[in-house]
């Protein structure tokens, strides 16, 4: 299976050099699974040039505002309104989870409790998960078409379905202690709360479940393709 691979922001350049940009983890964490990928890199406007050039898609986390003013934005808005309308599979993480929702009717905004970085438990389709969190922004309202499959204490949107084709998660199952320390160090400093970044910090060797929701997600592609066919 073909898997297009929406990239809407750029890894810090400390984490491209020793783990990749962001589609090369997404690539990792989907490991094992048959599956096939293509990047575009919709952050400076490479764009495919429609559904069918690939199966499956995926729409990567971003440092933007689902709701900011970016030339991209739009025409990134457009096609996953065409993914949804055609019942294609896809799967959004942090920003893609927030902009297939605002896409699709939901409302997106910075959350007035704050930010959620490092390691959080979350409970999604009834199952636990300990996953890397490193947003401020969230999903405050859910389109009409989407149902609430997962939350946190903090996050009570965290994770998405729409029908049995659209998956989206708030967390970072890509991202590993390595990728949360580079953050606290490359953008965490100034921007998010020094208390934050110290707890974040001190549970960067505490296990996390990655490999499980990346079997989930992986999983779920596939079967979305074959609900699609």
């Amino acid at each position: 299976m073909h898997i297009g691979i929406l990239q809407t922001g750029l890894a810090p350049d400390t984490l491209k050099a020793e783990g990749g940009d962001y589609p090369d983890l997404f690539a990792r964490l989907l490991d094992g699974h048959g599956l096939t990928f293509t990047t575009w890199r919709v952050v400076d406007g490479a764009f495919p040039d429609g559904i069918d050039a690939a199966d499956g898609w995926l729409i990567t986390g971003s440092k933007h505002g689902a709701y900011e003013d970016h030339p991209w934005i739009p025409p990134l808005e457009t096609l996953i309104r065409d993914i949804h309308a055609a019942g294609r599979p896809m799967v959004g993480i942090c920003f893609g989870h927030q902009i297939i929702a605002r896409a699709l009717g939901g409302k997106v905004e910075k959350f007035n409790g704050g930010w959620s970085v490092g390691q959080v438990p979350y409970v999604i389709e009834g199952t636990p998960f300990r996953l890397n969190a490193w947003h401020q922004d969230q999903v405050t309202v859910p389109p009409d078409t989407a149902r609430t499959v997962g939350a946190s204490d903090f996050c009570a949107h965290a994770a998405l379905a729409y029908g049995d084709t659209i998956l989206t998660v708030q967390p970072h199952p890509e991202f590993d202690a390595n990728a949360i320390e580079t953050l606290i160090d490359t953008r965490g400093k100034g921007v998010v709360p020094d208390p934050l970044l110290e707890r974040a910090r001190a549970r960067l060797s505490e296990p996390l479940d990655n490999a499980a929701m990346g079997d989930r997600l992986a999983r779920f592609l596939i079967e979305a393709a074959h609900v699609a066919a």
